[in-house]
């Protein structure tokens, strides 16, 4: 069977353990057990100490602690340290996540709550007969550990309902008279879009469904016939790999993001109409404004500021979603299986239907709309000193792109109002102004909570007219930005603090700080980079946002962003609160965005009241089940921002296509015993220069530095003078060698001055970094 890493050993040809090598040193047990409730990281000092061993015993020790690795007890975390590892159940819920280069297929645990990565699962073949198993299924699969993290894998029971699909780029196979019968059976192969899966699926002869070369198509496993690659027939036919609206499909497809409407959920959608002013707020005469994108279609917040003595009084106004998606209905239970809509650079696929999300919940300028509104007062300082809920009736005064409101704001600044900047919509005189001096005060207090502020910028696809891609930028960031995210943000806490105060159930949005394990190696690579931190234990977000301070504008700035980015937990949904690491909050919940994100849904119904009174209000029923929805939302969440990176990677990649051997600039962004990953500066694009591109030296990889320096080998004088050596955030030039739109993957080599020189025919040298010479 395939697939697995020949750097370590055979499971059968593990060392023996090594007896008890000296007098005074912990039996395995106490060892573990030790290790295991230790907080953290635990290494050969803390183990003498506790268990008072001197130098005598350093060697035995070091034999103990390998024996231990080896057999899986302990898992290596860092330089020199252990902790105990999380070993599976012999029988457990697994799901294929791609194939080995043999075909066979690899999975992860479903339930997996350890540091780290989860474990690797080599699943066996199928039995004869039936089909092969595709990404996305899920077995209960009987384990056998074959070292840290490596499981190997047989089914039990299959638990997805349908066969799993593949989807990919489909090439037929060239026909010649004298092909051998086996070749002549086979029309072509599908090329999986998916990184993770490593091997082609054969499509026999009368299974394409007419698909023709370069189609991007959705195929189906079909019963196995054997070792070697597996067989799979095509269902559907997406399109064209040149066709920029098939990367979406493929996005779409490959992740099962829900894309068409059942037609009940389009029928009560279409039912939708205006609301009555009665038990409503009239917000009408309020010059409420909507601020978004320019290409934005659905506009569901508006905000508004005025001074109130030394500080201001402003109103978030939500649009009203609750009112027409009612709990129960096919809209209701379309949306919540969408759990938010996803965002691609030429498509939208929303949470809600078209009349709702671009009609009756979008804040139209010049339109009568219900919304849910949040009153809230704070003080110069911008601290929070009062807030109220409440239905309303309002009308936006006008819809402002980023780009307009920055421009009045910086008219405001610079002659004290805003008449000359302001869009012609007969806003107020001075509200741009008020709106920018509210969100200053707002940005003082987020400064003196100390969170944290990532600087990751967005990359921009934009199209020509006949639908190609025009260019690939970075998303410009505006001050008019980050006034909506505060007043968004405000509106949340205060969302949060009220349910809290009703002792009502909320969905809230919470962020665990770094695991002492991915703090302890953030810390190490900044260390590299020469950015110190606290102690894991007394870390806190204002610590990190100082280093993002200290970055700012060097040349590692974009590594310290994504370093950090790195080591952070997953944000999620959930109805126990455990407080928002990143925003140093204790309390907070999303409350702003319900046409596209089912999580605020739910806090909108709870802020209504609860029970069958009023009628769109939160259900007793769904209050009960609020963790098993916010693991549901917080899934789809993590499976649309999946889908729109890999998109994105997509796009550059056939953008970049077109331009196979041009160099870039760029910076290393990431080391590996198998090479160097480079991202570019001007698309953002990350891909890997392999070692073997590299000169003939033997390459040292050195982890608790994050470097790769290449040693000439006996006898030979070596690529450039002392060896090349390369670190995180060094500045390269590279040649882009390959780009494969399918996947998103870029292949680089290094350009310029440090281009290693070119290898005389036949000459041969040891491009493996030490300890990672295949056996």
């Amino acid at each position: 069977m395939g697939g697995r890493d020949l750097t370590d050993p055979p499971p059968d040809r593990l060392p023996p353990a090594s007896p008890h090598p000296a007098d005074g040193l912990p039996d395995r047990e106490a060892l573990r057990r030790f290790i295991t409730e230790s907080a953290g990281r635990v290494g050969k000092r803390e183990i003498s100490r506790a268990f008072g061993l001197g130098p005598q015993h350093k060697a035995a020790l070091r034999a103990l602690l390998r024996d231990l690795a080896l057999e899986g007890t302990l898992v290596p975390a860092g330089a020199k340290r252990f902790r105990a590892s999380s070993a599976l159940p012999e029988a457990t819920v697994v799901q294929v996540t791609g194939t080995d280069p043999d075909g066979d297929p690899v999975a992860r645990p479903v339930a997996w709550d350890g540091d780290g990565p989860a474990p690797v699962v080599f699943m066996h073949p199928e039995q004869k007969g039936r089909p092969a198993l595709a990404p996305g299924e899920r077995v209960v699969a009987r384990l056998k550990r074959l070292g840290p993290g490596r499981y190997e894998g047989r089914t039990l029971r299959r638990l997805t309902d349908a066969p799993g699909r593949i989807v990919g780029l489909f090439r037929p196979a060239p026909t010649t008279d004298d092909a051998p019968p086996r070749l002549r059976a086979e029309a072509g192969r599908v090329t999986p879009a998916d990184k993770r899966s490593k091997a082609e699926w054969i499509v026999p002869a009368g299974e394409t469904l007419g698909a023709e070369a370069d189609e991007i198509v959705v195929a189906e496993p079909l019963p196995q016939a054997g070792p070697g690659l597996k067989s799979a027939r095509i269902v559907e036919r997406l399109g064209r790999m040149g066709d920029p609206r098939s990367v979406s499909l493929l996005a779409i497809h490959t992740h099962g993001i829900p894309h068409t409407f059942p037609a009940e959920a389009l029928a009560e959608a279409e039912r939708a109409r205006g609301v009555s002013a009665t038990g409503r707020e009239d917000l009408r005469a309020v010059p409420l404004i909507t601020i978004d994108g320019a290409d934005a279609r659905d506009f569901d917040d508006a905000v508004y500021a005025e001074p109130d003595g030394d500080g201001f009084r402003l109103i978030v106004a939500i649009a009203d979603v609750a009112h027409y998606v009612r709990p129960g209905s096919a809209l209701d239970r379309e949306a919540q299986r969408r759990g938010n809509s996803v965002y691609f650079p030429d498509r939208v696929v929303p949470m809600l239907p078209e009349a709702l999300s671009n009609g009756w919940c979008s804040l139209r300028p010049g339109e009568e709309r219900g919304c849910l509104f949040a009153e809230i007062h704070i003080d110069a300082a911008g601290a929070k000193t009062r807030h109220r809920f409440g239905r309303g009736l309002m009308r936006s005064a006008a819809r402002l792109t980023y780009e307009q409101a920055q421009a009045a704001g910086e008219g405001a600044a610079d002659e004290g109002t805003a008449d000359e900047n302001q869009p012609e919509t007969g806003l107020p005189d001075g509200l741009i102004a008020t709106l920018f001096a509210a969100w200053r005060a707002l940005s003082t207090a987020r400064a003196r909570r100390g969170t944290l502020d990532l600087d990751l910028p967005e990359r921009v696809v934009r199209f020509d007219p006949q639908g190609q891609i025009a260019s690939i930028d970075p998303r410009p960031r505006y001050d008019s930005h980050r006034l909506i995210e505060e007043f968004m943000v405000l509106a949340n806490v205060a969302a949060a603090e009220e349910l809290d105060r009703r002792r009502r159930p909320c969905l809230y949005r919470i962020h665990a700080p770094p695991s002492p394990e991915r703090a302890e190696a953030m810390r190490d690579s900044l260390s590299t980079l020469g950015y110190d931190l606290p102690p894991v234990g007394a870390m806190r977000a204002r610590d990190l946002d100082a280093v993002l301070d200290r970055a700012s504008g060097t040349d590692a700035a974009g590594l310290v962003n994504e370093t950090i980015l790195r080591a952070q937990s997953q944000a999620e949904y959930s109805p126990d609160n455990i407080g928002h690491f990143g925003l140093a909050l204790p309390a907070y919940a999303h409350f702003t965005s319900p046409i596209r994100r089912y999580a605020d849904l739910m806090v909108h119904r709870a802020l209504v009241g609860m029970g069958a009174t009023p009628p769109d209000g939160l259900p007793a029923a769904d209050a009960a089940r609020l963790d098993e929805i916010g693991a549901q939302v917080s899934a789809t969440e993590r499976r649309a921002a999946l889908a729109e990176r890999e998109t994105t990677e997509r796009y550059v990649a056939a953008w970049l296509g077109g331009q196979v051997g041009c160099e870039c600039d760029g910076h290393v962004s990431g080391i590996t015993r198998f090479g160097l990953f480079v991202t570019l500066t001007q698309t953002g694009a990350t891909g890997l220069v392999p070692l073997s591109t590299l000169s003939d030296d033997v390459w040292m990889y050195d982890e608790s530095t994050q470097t790769l320096r290449a040693r000439p080998q006996h006898g030979q004088q070596g690529s450039q003078k002392g060896g090349m050596r390369f670190q995180l955030a060094q500045k390269v030039t590279v040649r882009l060698v390959e780009a494969t739109p399918v996947t998103g993957g870029l292949l680089f080599a290094l350009a310029g001055p440090q281009a290693p020189p070119a290898r005389p025919p036949g000459a041969r040298g040891s491009r493996h970094p030490r300890g990672a010479r295949p056996r």
